[in-house]
This record gives structure tokens, sequence and C-alpha cells, in this order.
């Protein structure tokens, strides 16, 4: 069975950046999501901060260091 590859993290990270209003944190986790969600499907927290600030910010120290988080796709 092969494994892919690891997205690249500082891509994505720029790519919030760029449109921050398509994004918000999620305050349970920490977790960026589409600005469409009505939970996180890390946490599945409701509760979100959808300021361009702090998605910025966070893609920011997201995309600067390795995932620590377990996501649904690495329990599939």
């Amino acid at each position: 069975m092969s494994e892919s590859p690891p997205p690249n993290r500082a891509a994505a990270a720029a790519k919030i950046v760029a449109n921050p209003s398509g994004y918000k944190v999620c305050e349970g986790c920490d977790s960026i999501v589409g600005s469409g969600a009505a939970l996180c499907p890390n946490c599945h927290s409701y509760r979100f901060d959808d300021s361009a600030e702090r998605v910025i910010l966070q893609a920011r120290i997201l995309g600067a260091r390795e995932q620590k988080s377990v996501t649904a796709d690495d329990l599939g």
C-alpha cells in the first residue's frame, strides 16, 4: 500500500493568506476550515473566529510547522 505524500503546508497557508475571507479558525482546536463549515471536522466545535487577522495569523503559524493534530484522513 503506497502512502500519499504529505501536503505542502506552506503552499496551503499562502492560499489561505491570499483569501482569508474564505476561511475561519476553529476556537476549539485552532484548525482552519472553510467559511461554510458549521462544525469543525476535527473536534466538532461550532465556535469560530472568522476575522481576517486571526485567519492569516493562524495560517502562518500552521504553515511554518509540521502537522501535529490527528485528522479524519489519518483515521481512515
